[in-house]
Protein backbone atom coordinates (compact mmCIF):
# COMPACT_ATOMS: atom_id res chain seq x y z
CA UNK A 1 0.00 0.00 0.00
CA UNK A 2 1.24 3.59 -0.24
CA UNK A 3 2.80 4.96 3.08
CA UNK A 4 4.39 7.78 2.13
CA UNK A 5 3.68 10.69 -0.45
CA UNK A 6 6.14 13.61 -0.82
CA UNK A 7 5.46 16.56 -3.10
CA UNK A 8 8.28 19.35 -3.80
CA UNK A 9 7.07 22.67 -5.74
CA UNK A 10 4.38 20.74 -7.74
CA UNK A 11 1.42 23.54 -8.85
CA UNK A 12 0.65 25.45 -5.30
CA UNK A 13 2.22 22.96 -2.72
CA UNK A 14 5.46 24.64 -1.98
CA UNK A 15 6.19 21.37 0.19
CA UNK A 16 3.98 18.29 1.47
CA UNK A 17 5.10 15.35 3.43
CA UNK A 18 2.09 13.05 4.03
CA UNK A 19 1.83 9.47 5.66
CA UNK A 20 -0.76 7.62 4.87
CA UNK A 21 -2.31 4.58 6.91
CA UNK A 22 -4.15 1.24 5.28
CA UNK A 23 -8.10 1.43 5.44
CA UNK A 24 -10.20 4.15 4.14
CA UNK A 25 -8.60 7.77 4.52
CA UNK A 26 -11.04 10.97 3.17
CA UNK A 27 -9.59 13.91 2.03
CA UNK A 28 -11.67 16.85 2.23
CA UNK A 29 -11.38 21.06 2.04
CA UNK A 30 -12.41 24.07 0.39
CA UNK A 31 -13.28 24.26 -3.05
CA UNK A 32 -10.37 25.18 -4.68
CA UNK A 33 -7.70 24.52 -2.18
CA UNK A 34 -6.06 21.65 -4.03
CA UNK A 35 -7.83 18.44 -3.26
CA UNK A 36 -7.17 17.15 -6.38
CA UNK A 37 -3.59 17.79 -6.43
CA UNK A 38 -2.28 15.81 -4.11
CA UNK A 39 -4.10 12.66 -6.76
CA UNK A 40 -2.46 14.82 -9.92
CA UNK A 41 0.95 14.36 -8.71
CA UNK A 42 0.48 10.74 -7.17
CA UNK A 43 -0.63 10.06 -11.11
CA UNK A 44 2.70 11.10 -11.56
CA UNK A 45 4.55 8.94 -10.01
CA UNK A 46 2.52 6.19 -11.81
CA UNK A 47 3.51 7.40 -15.34
CA UNK A 48 1.38 10.11 -16.19
CA UNK A 49 2.43 12.61 -18.29
CA UNK A 50 3.54 16.27 -17.27
CA UNK A 51 4.60 19.88 -18.49
CA UNK A 52 6.71 22.43 -17.47
CA UNK A 53 3.52 24.17 -16.21
CA UNK A 54 3.15 21.30 -13.04
CA UNK A 55 6.22 23.33 -11.65
CA UNK A 56 5.25 25.43 -9.15
CA UNK A 57 6.21 29.27 -10.00
CA UNK A 58 9.95 30.80 -8.90
CA UNK A 59 10.80 27.50 -8.12
CA UNK A 60 13.18 25.12 -10.97
CA UNK A 61 11.75 21.56 -10.43
CA UNK A 62 9.22 19.47 -9.16
CA UNK A 63 9.82 16.51 -7.37
CA UNK A 64 7.39 14.30 -6.64
CA UNK A 65 8.20 10.47 -4.29
CA UNK A 66 5.49 8.12 -3.70
CA UNK A 67 6.86 5.16 -1.17
CA UNK A 68 4.93 1.86 -1.21
CA UNK A 69 4.53 -0.96 1.25
CA UNK A 70 5.22 -4.65 -1.03
CA UNK A 71 3.95 -6.97 1.69
CA UNK A 72 1.13 -8.93 0.13
CA UNK A 73 1.81 -7.57 -3.45
CA UNK A 74 4.04 -10.67 -5.13
CA UNK A 75 3.62 -9.35 -8.88
CA UNK A 76 4.83 -6.06 -7.78
CA UNK A 77 8.04 -7.69 -5.94
CA UNK A 78 8.86 -10.30 -8.49
CA UNK A 79 8.39 -7.75 -11.51
CA UNK A 80 11.16 -5.56 -9.37
CA UNK A 81 13.22 -8.63 -9.21
CA UNK A 82 13.25 -9.49 -12.58
CA UNK A 83 14.91 -5.71 -13.61
CA UNK A 84 17.16 -5.96 -10.55
CA UNK A 85 15.14 -3.21 -8.79
CA UNK A 86 14.28 -4.84 -5.82
CA UNK A 87 15.20 -4.06 -2.08
CA UNK A 88 14.44 -5.03 0.89
CA UNK A 89 13.06 -1.77 2.40
CA UNK A 90 9.43 0.13 0.73
CA UNK A 91 9.59 0.47 -3.07
CA UNK A 92 9.68 4.43 -4.20
CA UNK A 93 8.56 6.08 -7.27
CA UNK A 94 10.03 9.23 -7.62
CA UNK A 95 9.09 11.92 -10.58
CA UNK A 96 11.15 15.07 -11.35
CA UNK A 97 9.90 17.76 -13.68
CA UNK A 98 11.62 20.62 -14.37
CA UNK A 99 10.63 23.97 -15.40
CA UNK A 100 11.69 23.48 -19.07
CA UNK A 101 9.87 20.59 -19.49
CA UNK A 102 11.82 17.26 -19.14
CA UNK A 103 11.33 14.59 -16.94
CA UNK A 104 13.32 12.08 -15.30
CA UNK A 105 11.44 9.01 -13.46
CA UNK A 106 12.98 6.58 -10.97
CA UNK A 107 12.24 3.34 -9.42
CA UNK A 108 14.33 3.03 -5.92
CA UNK A 109 16.61 5.42 -7.00
CA UNK A 110 17.78 3.88 -9.94
CA UNK A 111 16.50 5.94 -13.68
CA UNK A 112 14.18 4.29 -15.39
CA UNK A 113 12.00 5.37 -18.47
CA UNK A 114 8.14 6.43 -17.67
CA UNK A 115 6.79 3.78 -19.46
CA UNK A 116 8.50 1.57 -16.04
CA UNK A 117 6.46 3.58 -13.65
CA UNK A 118 3.59 2.85 -15.32
CA UNK A 119 3.30 -0.77 -15.66
CA UNK A 120 4.70 -0.83 -11.91
CA UNK A 121 2.12 1.41 -11.21
CA UNK A 122 -0.59 -0.53 -12.65
CA UNK A 123 0.52 -3.34 -9.67
CA UNK A 124 0.39 -1.18 -7.42
CA UNK A 125 -2.12 1.48 -7.15
CA UNK A 126 -5.80 2.00 -9.06
CA UNK A 127 -7.02 5.59 -9.74
CA UNK A 128 -10.58 6.15 -10.42
CA UNK A 129 -11.51 9.56 -11.90
CA UNK A 130 -12.06 11.21 -15.02
CA UNK A 131 -8.42 10.86 -15.69
CA UNK A 132 -6.69 8.46 -18.04
CA UNK A 133 -5.36 6.52 -15.43
CA UNK A 134 -8.30 4.35 -15.06
CA UNK A 135 -8.12 0.82 -15.63
CA UNK A 136 -11.41 -0.34 -15.75
CA UNK A 137 -11.52 1.61 -19.24
CA UNK A 138 -9.12 -1.38 -20.36
CA UNK A 139 -10.74 -4.63 -21.54
CA UNK A 140 -7.24 -6.36 -19.93
CA UNK A 141 -8.38 -5.15 -16.56
CA UNK A 142 -12.34 -6.70 -18.11
CA UNK A 143 -10.78 -10.29 -18.27
CA UNK A 144 -8.13 -9.79 -15.18
CA UNK A 145 -10.94 -8.59 -12.72
CA UNK A 146 -13.25 -12.04 -13.89
CA UNK A 147 -10.45 -14.22 -14.16
CA UNK A 148 -9.60 -13.09 -10.42
CA UNK A 149 -13.31 -13.21 -9.42
CA UNK A 150 -13.53 -17.02 -11.25
CA UNK A 151 -10.58 -18.09 -8.84
CA UNK A 152 -9.02 -18.72 -12.87
CA UNK A 153 -5.89 -16.29 -12.99
CA UNK A 154 -3.58 -18.76 -12.41
CA UNK A 155 -5.17 -20.53 -15.03
CA UNK A 156 -5.35 -17.15 -17.32
CA UNK A 157 -1.67 -16.91 -17.03
CA UNK A 158 -1.12 -20.76 -18.37
CA UNK A 159 -3.62 -19.87 -21.19
CA UNK A 160 -1.34 -16.86 -22.13
CA UNK A 161 1.82 -18.90 -21.83
CA UNK A 162 0.90 -21.54 -23.91
CA UNK A 163 -0.33 -19.21 -26.65
CA UNK A 164 3.67 -17.49 -25.93
CA UNK A 165 4.84 -20.57 -26.74
CA UNK A 166 3.09 -21.48 -29.57
CA UNK A 167 3.93 -18.02 -31.32
CA UNK A 168 7.31 -18.15 -30.94
CA UNK A 169 7.84 -21.80 -31.79
CA UNK A 170 5.54 -20.34 -35.04
CA UNK A 171 7.89 -17.66 -35.96
CA UNK A 172 10.94 -20.33 -35.89
CA UNK A 173 9.45 -22.81 -37.70
CA UNK A 174 8.77 -20.14 -40.12
CA UNK A 175 12.13 -18.57 -40.25
CA UNK A 176 13.14 -22.01 -41.22
CA UNK A 177 10.73 -22.50 -43.84
CA UNK A 178 11.15 -19.10 -45.78
CA UNK A 179 14.96 -20.29 -46.65
CA UNK A 180 13.54 -24.10 -47.59
CA UNK A 181 13.72 -23.30 -51.40
CA UNK A 182 17.22 -21.69 -50.73
CA UNK A 183 18.38 -24.55 -48.91
CA UNK A 184 16.90 -27.35 -50.84
CA UNK A 185 18.86 -25.93 -54.06
CA UNK A 186 21.99 -25.29 -51.69
CA UNK A 187 21.34 -28.89 -50.35
CA UNK A 188 21.34 -30.43 -54.21
CA UNK A 189 24.15 -28.56 -54.94
CA UNK A 190 26.73 -29.45 -52.14
CA UNK A 191 25.57 -33.00 -52.48
CA UNK A 192 26.37 -33.32 -56.41
CA UNK A 193 29.60 -31.04 -55.18
CA UNK A 194 30.53 -33.72 -52.34
CA UNK A 195 29.71 -36.76 -55.15
CA UNK A 196 32.29 -35.50 -57.44
CA UNK A 197 34.85 -34.84 -54.52
CA UNK A 198 34.15 -38.60 -53.00
CA UNK A 199 34.57 -40.00 -56.63
CA UNK A 200 37.76 -38.42 -56.99
CA UNK A 201 38.95 -40.49 -53.75
CA UNK A 202 42.01 -38.06 -53.44
CA UNK A 203 44.20 -39.57 -50.75
CA UNK A 204 46.24 -38.16 -48.15
CA UNK A 205 49.63 -37.01 -49.67
CA UNK A 206 48.66 -38.57 -52.64
CA UNK A 207 48.98 -35.51 -54.98
CA UNK A 208 52.58 -34.36 -54.19
CA UNK A 209 53.56 -37.77 -55.05
CA UNK A 210 52.05 -37.90 -58.20
CA UNK A 211 53.63 -35.33 -58.98
CA UNK A 212 56.93 -35.98 -58.35
CA UNK A 213 56.45 -39.83 -60.00
CA UNK A 214 55.07 -37.42 -63.08
CA UNK A 215 58.11 -35.41 -62.85
CA UNK A 216 60.77 -38.30 -63.11
CA UNK A 217 58.66 -39.84 -66.13
CA UNK A 218 58.52 -37.46 -67.97
CA UNK A 219 62.27 -36.82 -67.72
CA UNK A 220 63.08 -40.26 -67.73
CA UNK A 221 65.40 -40.37 -71.29
CA UNK A 222 67.45 -37.42 -70.22
CA UNK A 223 67.55 -39.32 -66.21
CA UNK A 224 68.58 -42.47 -67.45
CA UNK A 225 71.11 -40.97 -69.70
CA UNK A 226 72.57 -38.44 -66.65
CA UNK A 227 72.73 -42.07 -64.38
CA UNK A 228 74.31 -43.42 -67.10
CA UNK A 229 77.21 -41.15 -67.92
CA UNK A 230 77.71 -40.37 -64.09
CA UNK A 231 78.42 -44.28 -63.84
CA UNK A 232 81.02 -44.23 -66.88
CA UNK A 233 82.47 -41.03 -65.14
CA UNK A 234 82.76 -42.69 -61.88
CA UNK A 235 83.64 -46.42 -62.44
CA UNK A 236 83.01 -47.74 -65.51
CA UNK A 237 85.47 -45.78 -68.07
CA UNK A 238 88.01 -47.71 -69.55
CA UNK A 239 90.52 -44.70 -69.71
CA UNK A 240 90.29 -43.30 -66.49
CA UNK A 241 87.53 -42.68 -64.35
CA UNK A 242 87.01 -41.37 -60.66
CA UNK A 243 87.09 -44.77 -58.34
CA UNK A 244 90.33 -46.34 -60.24
CA UNK A 245 92.33 -42.60 -59.72
CA UNK A 246 91.49 -42.74 -56.02
CA UNK A 247 92.24 -46.48 -56.05
CA UNK A 248 95.88 -45.23 -57.34
CA UNK A 249 96.20 -42.38 -55.34
CA UNK A 250 95.84 -44.57 -52.06
CA UNK A 251 98.52 -47.29 -53.52
CA UNK A 252 100.86 -44.57 -53.92
CA UNK A 253 100.76 -43.03 -50.64
CA UNK A 254 100.21 -46.22 -48.58
CA UNK A 255 103.42 -47.22 -50.25
CA UNK A 256 105.32 -44.92 -47.70
CA UNK A 257 105.34 -47.04 -44.58
CA UNK A 258 106.41 -44.27 -42.08
CA UNK A 259 103.47 -41.44 -42.75
CA UNK A 260 103.51 -38.03 -41.52
CA UNK A 261 100.34 -36.64 -39.80
CA UNK A 262 98.99 -34.94 -41.89
CA UNK A 263 99.87 -37.37 -44.94
CA UNK A 264 97.95 -39.67 -42.72
CA UNK A 265 94.86 -37.42 -42.72
CA UNK A 266 94.84 -37.53 -46.52
CA UNK A 267 95.00 -41.05 -47.12
CA UNK A 268 92.13 -41.52 -44.65
CA UNK A 269 89.31 -39.20 -46.36
CA UNK A 270 90.43 -40.62 -49.81
CA UNK A 271 89.69 -43.97 -48.71
CA UNK A 272 86.27 -42.55 -47.05
CA UNK A 273 85.78 -40.99 -50.72
CA UNK A 274 86.38 -44.77 -51.92
CA UNK A 275 83.34 -46.15 -49.73
CA UNK A 276 81.50 -43.24 -50.82
CA UNK A 277 81.55 -43.43 -54.61
CA UNK A 278 80.78 -46.92 -54.75
CA UNK A 279 78.20 -46.77 -52.60
CA UNK A 280 76.99 -43.99 -55.00
CA UNK A 281 77.15 -46.35 -57.92
CA UNK A 282 75.56 -49.04 -55.93
CA UNK A 283 72.64 -46.83 -55.61
CA UNK A 284 72.73 -45.81 -59.06
CA UNK A 285 72.47 -48.88 -60.53
CA UNK A 286 69.84 -50.04 -58.39
CA UNK A 287 67.48 -46.90 -59.45
CA UNK A 288 68.57 -48.41 -63.10
CA UNK A 289 67.28 -51.48 -61.95
CA UNK A 290 64.17 -50.83 -61.02
CA UNK A 291 63.65 -47.70 -62.84
CA UNK A 292 60.29 -48.16 -65.31
CA UNK A 293 59.86 -46.03 -68.03
CA UNK A 294 56.31 -47.35 -68.30
CA UNK A 295 54.43 -44.56 -71.17
CA UNK A 296 50.98 -46.34 -69.95
CA UNK A 297 52.01 -45.16 -66.37
CA UNK A 298 52.84 -42.18 -67.68
CA UNK A 299 49.57 -41.62 -69.59
CA UNK A 300 47.55 -42.67 -65.98
CA UNK A 301 49.25 -40.42 -64.10
CA UNK A 302 48.16 -37.58 -66.87
CA UNK A 303 44.79 -38.31 -66.77
CA UNK A 304 45.01 -38.51 -62.73
CA UNK A 305 46.60 -35.06 -62.40
CA UNK A 306 43.73 -33.64 -64.82
CA UNK A 307 41.27 -34.90 -63.21
CA UNK A 308 42.18 -32.96 -60.07
CA UNK A 309 43.42 -29.88 -61.77
CA UNK A 310 39.85 -29.53 -63.45
CA UNK A 311 37.90 -29.82 -59.78
CA UNK A 312 40.24 -27.52 -58.27
CA UNK A 313 39.74 -24.85 -61.22
CA UNK A 314 36.19 -25.65 -60.73
CA UNK A 315 35.95 -25.00 -57.46
CA UNK A 316 38.68 -21.90 -57.34
CA UNK A 317 40.89 -23.63 -55.15
CA UNK A 318 44.74 -24.92 -55.02
CA UNK A 319 44.49 -28.13 -56.01
CA UNK A 320 45.77 -28.90 -52.15
CA UNK A 321 43.14 -27.18 -50.79
CA UNK A 322 40.29 -29.93 -52.41
CA UNK A 323 40.31 -32.02 -48.90
CA UNK A 324 40.08 -28.86 -47.05
CA UNK A 325 37.03 -28.06 -49.50
CA UNK A 326 35.63 -31.53 -49.45
CA UNK A 327 35.32 -31.08 -45.18
CA UNK A 328 33.67 -27.83 -45.32
CA UNK A 329 31.14 -28.93 -48.04
CA UNK A 330 30.40 -31.92 -45.68
CA UNK A 331 29.98 -29.68 -42.55
CA UNK A 332 27.65 -27.21 -44.02
CA UNK A 333 25.86 -30.29 -45.11
CA UNK A 334 25.34 -31.46 -42.15
CA UNK A 335 23.86 -28.35 -40.98
CA UNK A 336 21.51 -27.91 -43.73
CA UNK A 337 20.09 -31.30 -42.53
CA UNK A 338 20.27 -30.07 -38.87
CA UNK A 339 18.02 -27.39 -39.54
CA UNK A 340 15.65 -30.13 -41.59
CA UNK A 341 14.82 -32.08 -38.76
CA UNK A 342 15.00 -28.91 -36.66
CA UNK A 343 11.93 -27.90 -38.82
CA UNK A 344 10.39 -31.69 -38.25
CA UNK A 345 10.23 -31.37 -34.66
CA UNK A 346 9.18 -27.34 -34.47
CA UNK A 347 6.47 -28.93 -36.14
CA UNK A 348 5.27 -31.59 -33.64
CA UNK A 349 6.11 -29.00 -31.32
CA UNK A 350 4.00 -26.73 -32.64
CA UNK A 351 1.03 -29.41 -32.94
CA UNK A 352 1.55 -30.23 -29.14
CA UNK A 353 1.26 -26.39 -28.11
CA UNK A 354 -2.12 -25.61 -30.08
CA UNK A 355 -3.20 -28.93 -28.13
CA UNK A 356 -2.19 -27.79 -24.60
CA UNK A 357 -3.91 -23.89 -25.09
CA UNK A 358 -6.91 -25.56 -26.38
CA UNK A 359 -7.39 -27.70 -23.55
CA UNK A 360 -6.56 -24.82 -20.93
CA UNK A 361 -8.14 -22.29 -22.84
CA UNK A 362 -11.67 -24.42 -22.63
CA UNK A 363 -11.39 -24.81 -19.65
CA UNK A 364 -10.86 -20.86 -18.89
CA UNK A 365 -13.92 -20.31 -20.89
CA UNK A 366 -15.85 -22.77 -19.10
CA UNK A 367 -14.93 -21.02 -15.62
CA UNK A 368 -15.50 -17.52 -17.00
CA UNK A 369 -19.05 -17.96 -18.41
CA UNK A 370 -19.89 -20.02 -15.32
CA UNK A 371 -18.65 -16.65 -13.01
CA UNK A 372 -19.81 -13.49 -15.70
CA UNK A 373 -23.48 -14.16 -14.36
CA UNK A 374 -23.06 -13.73 -10.95
CA UNK A 375 -20.17 -11.34 -10.92
CA UNK A 376 -22.78 -9.23 -13.40
CA UNK A 377 -25.49 -9.58 -10.93
CA UNK A 378 -23.69 -9.13 -8.08
CA UNK A 379 -22.38 -6.04 -9.34
CA UNK A 380 -26.12 -5.17 -10.68
CA UNK A 381 -27.37 -5.11 -7.27
CA UNK A 382 -24.45 -2.68 -5.71
CA UNK A 383 -25.35 -0.21 -8.45
CA UNK A 384 -29.21 0.05 -7.54
CA UNK A 385 -27.92 0.56 -3.76
CA UNK A 386 -25.46 3.17 -5.48
CA UNK A 387 -28.28 5.88 -6.23
CA UNK A 388 -28.92 3.87 -9.78
CA UNK A 389 -32.07 2.64 -10.02
CA UNK A 390 -32.99 0.26 -13.03
CA UNK A 391 -29.35 0.32 -13.46
CA UNK A 392 -28.15 -2.82 -15.71
CA UNK A 393 -25.03 -4.42 -15.37
CA UNK A 394 -23.60 -7.42 -18.55
CA UNK A 395 -20.23 -9.33 -19.17
CA UNK A 396 -20.74 -10.61 -22.51
CA UNK A 397 -18.40 -13.06 -23.73
CA UNK A 398 -17.47 -13.24 -27.89
CA UNK A 399 -15.93 -16.18 -29.37
CA UNK A 400 -12.90 -14.68 -31.00
CA UNK A 401 -12.64 -14.76 -34.38
CA UNK A 402 -9.03 -15.28 -34.53
CA UNK A 403 -8.03 -18.55 -35.84
CA UNK A 404 -4.28 -18.49 -33.61
CA UNK A 405 -4.15 -19.11 -30.04
CA UNK A 406 -4.04 -15.79 -28.34
CA UNK A 407 -2.87 -14.90 -25.35
CA UNK A 408 -6.49 -13.66 -23.80
CA UNK A 409 -8.28 -16.97 -24.10
CA UNK A 410 -11.12 -18.59 -26.63
CA UNK A 411 -13.42 -15.60 -26.75
CA UNK A 412 -13.20 -11.28 -25.69
CA UNK A 413 -15.03 -10.13 -23.06
CA UNK A 414 -16.21 -6.51 -22.39
CA UNK A 415 -18.46 -4.59 -19.45
CA UNK A 416 -21.81 -3.50 -20.45
CA UNK A 417 -23.81 -0.87 -18.37
CA UNK A 418 -27.01 0.80 -18.74
CA UNK A 419 -27.16 3.74 -15.55
CA UNK A 420 -30.84 4.45 -16.26
CA UNK A 421 -33.97 2.49 -16.92
CA UNK A 422 -34.65 2.34 -20.80
CA UNK A 423 -31.06 2.81 -21.52
CA UNK A 424 -29.29 0.13 -23.77
CA UNK A 425 -26.20 -1.54 -22.33
CA UNK A 426 -22.84 0.27 -23.30
CA UNK A 427 -18.97 -0.45 -22.74
CA UNK A 428 -17.70 1.40 -19.76
CA UNK A 429 -15.97 3.95 -21.47
CA UNK A 430 -18.82 5.25 -23.16
CA UNK A 431 -20.59 6.13 -20.13
CA UNK A 432 -21.88 9.92 -20.23
CA UNK A 433 -21.29 10.62 -16.38
CA UNK A 434 -18.15 10.78 -14.69
CA UNK A 435 -19.94 10.16 -11.55
CA UNK A 436 -21.61 7.50 -12.69
CA UNK A 437 -18.83 6.28 -13.90
CA UNK A 438 -16.65 6.24 -10.41
CA UNK A 439 -19.90 4.92 -8.87
CA UNK A 440 -20.31 1.93 -10.88
CA UNK A 441 -16.36 1.29 -11.01
CA UNK A 442 -16.65 1.63 -7.26
CA UNK A 443 -19.88 -0.73 -7.23
CA UNK A 444 -17.72 -3.32 -9.59
CA UNK A 445 -14.38 -3.19 -6.92
CA UNK A 446 -16.55 -3.74 -3.69
CA UNK A 447 -17.11 -6.88 -5.16
CA UNK A 448 -14.22 -7.81 -7.25
CA UNK A 449 -11.94 -6.19 -3.93
CA UNK A 450 -11.55 -9.82 -2.08
CA UNK A 451 -9.97 -11.09 -4.89
CA UNK A 452 -7.85 -8.23 -6.79
CA UNK A 453 -4.24 -8.04 -6.81
CA UNK A 454 -4.41 -4.11 -7.01
CA UNK A 455 -3.78 -3.04 -3.12
CA UNK A 456 -4.60 0.40 -3.20
CA UNK A 457 -7.65 2.12 -4.40
CA UNK A 458 -8.15 5.94 -5.16
CA UNK A 459 -11.42 7.42 -5.92
CA UNK A 460 -11.90 11.12 -6.97
CA UNK A 461 -14.88 12.35 -6.09
CA UNK A 462 -17.30 9.34 -6.91
CA UNK A 463 -19.99 10.70 -5.25
CA UNK A 464 -20.69 13.49 -7.65
CA UNK A 465 -24.55 13.91 -8.39
CA UNK A 466 -25.65 12.27 -5.47
CA UNK A 467 -26.85 12.38 -2.08
CA UNK A 468 -28.73 11.41 0.82
CA UNK A 469 -28.86 8.14 1.33
CA UNK A 470 -27.44 6.95 -1.70
CA UNK A 471 -24.25 9.31 -0.51
CA UNK A 472 -24.16 7.31 2.85
CA UNK A 473 -23.98 4.23 1.40
CA UNK A 474 -21.27 4.97 -0.94
CA UNK A 475 -19.15 6.02 2.24
CA UNK A 476 -20.10 2.61 3.74
CA UNK A 477 -18.81 0.21 0.22
CA UNK A 478 -15.79 2.58 0.49
CA UNK A 479 -15.29 1.46 4.50
CA UNK A 480 -16.17 -1.68 3.35
CA UNK A 481 -13.23 -1.67 0.89
CA UNK A 482 -10.83 0.20 3.09
CA UNK A 483 -11.31 -2.96 5.53
CA UNK A 484 -10.07 -5.30 3.01
CA UNK A 485 -6.76 -2.67 2.16
CA UNK A 486 -5.98 0.85 1.41
CA UNK A 487 -8.81 3.47 -0.17
CA UNK A 488 -7.91 6.71 -0.87
CA UNK A 489 -11.30 8.98 -1.62
CA UNK A 490 -11.41 12.90 -2.13
CA UNK A 491 -15.23 13.85 -1.32
CA UNK A 492 -17.45 16.89 -0.48
CA UNK A 493 -19.90 14.68 1.16
CA UNK A 494 -20.09 14.65 4.82
CA UNK A 495 -21.77 11.29 4.57
CA UNK A 496 -18.77 9.96 2.98
CA UNK A 497 -16.45 11.40 5.24
CA UNK A 498 -17.92 10.42 8.39
CA UNK A 499 -16.98 6.89 6.96
CA UNK A 500 -13.39 7.09 7.04
CA UNK A 501 -11.06 5.48 9.34
CA UNK A 502 -8.42 8.62 8.59
CA UNK A 503 -9.17 12.02 7.32
CA UNK A 504 -6.70 14.31 5.82
CA UNK A 505 -8.03 18.13 5.67
CA UNK A 506 -6.59 20.26 2.32
CA UNK A 507 -6.68 24.03 2.83
CA UNK A 508 -4.73 26.77 1.70
CA UNK A 509 -2.15 28.86 4.36
CA UNK A 510 -2.10 32.35 2.61
CA UNK A 511 1.19 34.47 3.56
CA UNK A 512 2.30 37.67 2.74
CA UNK A 513 3.20 37.19 -1.04
CA UNK A 514 1.81 33.76 -1.53
CA UNK A 515 -0.48 30.67 -1.16
CA UNK A 516 0.13 27.51 -0.39
CA UNK A 517 -1.59 24.16 0.03
CA UNK A 518 -1.56 22.59 2.83
CA UNK A 519 -2.58 18.85 4.57
CA UNK A 520 -3.93 18.19 8.21
CA UNK A 521 -4.53 15.01 9.89
CA UNK A 522 -7.93 15.71 11.57
CA UNK A 523 -8.49 13.83 15.18
CA UNK A 524 -11.97 14.06 16.78
CA UNK A 525 -12.95 17.25 17.78
CA UNK A 526 -11.45 18.63 14.51
CA UNK A 527 -12.73 15.96 12.60
CA UNK A 528 -16.37 16.48 14.04
CA UNK A 529 -15.66 20.57 12.94
CA UNK A 530 -15.40 19.48 9.57
CA UNK A 531 -17.84 16.91 8.99
CA UNK A 532 -20.37 20.31 10.88
CA UNK A 533 -18.79 22.56 8.45
CA UNK A 534 -19.65 20.05 5.32
CA UNK A 535 -23.14 19.75 6.68
CA UNK A 536 -24.14 22.88 7.48
CA UNK A 537 -21.36 25.85 6.07
CA UNK A 538 -19.13 27.76 7.62
CA UNK A 539 -21.10 28.85 10.55
CA UNK A 540 -21.05 25.58 12.69
CA UNK A 541 -24.40 25.28 15.40
CA UNK A 542 -24.54 22.72 18.58
CA UNK A 543 -27.19 21.03 15.92
CA UNK A 544 -24.55 20.60 13.17
CA UNK A 545 -21.97 19.29 15.30
CA UNK A 546 -24.42 16.81 16.97
CA UNK A 547 -24.70 15.33 14.01
CA UNK A 548 -21.19 15.46 12.99
CA UNK A 549 -20.72 13.25 15.88
CA UNK A 550 -23.32 11.24 15.86
CA UNK A 551 -22.35 9.97 12.25
CA UNK A 552 -19.00 9.66 13.01
CA UNK A 553 -20.05 7.31 15.83
CA UNK A 554 -22.49 5.58 13.88
CA UNK A 555 -19.65 4.62 11.27
CA UNK A 556 -17.42 3.44 13.88
CA UNK A 557 -19.56 1.46 15.44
Amino acid sequence: MLVHLSIHNYAIVEHLDLELEGGMSVITGETGAGKSIMLDALGLTLGDRADSGVVRPGADKADILASFDLAGIPEARAWLVERDLDNDGPCILRRVITAEGRSRAYINGSPCPQVDLKTLGELLIDIHSQHEHQSLLKADTHRRLLDEYAGASELARQVQLAAQRWRQTRQELERISRTGDEQRARHQLLSYQLDELENLALGENELEQLELEHKNLANAESLLATCRQVLDICSESDGSNVLSALTASLNRLTAFHAQPGALAEAVNLLSSAQIQVEEAMGELNRFLDHFDADPARQQQLEERLDSIYTLARKHRVQPGELAELQQRLLDELEALNADDEAAERLAEELAAYARHYQEKAAELSRLRSEAAGRLASAVESEMQRLGMPGGRFSIQLHPSQAEEPQHYGLEQLEFLVSANPGQPLKTLAKVASGGELSRISLAIQVITAQTSRVPTLVFDEVDVGIGGPTAEVVGQLLRRLGERGQVLTVTHLPQVAAQGHHHLFVHKERGTQETRTAVAKLLEAPRIEEIARMLGGVDLTEESLAHARKMVTSAQG
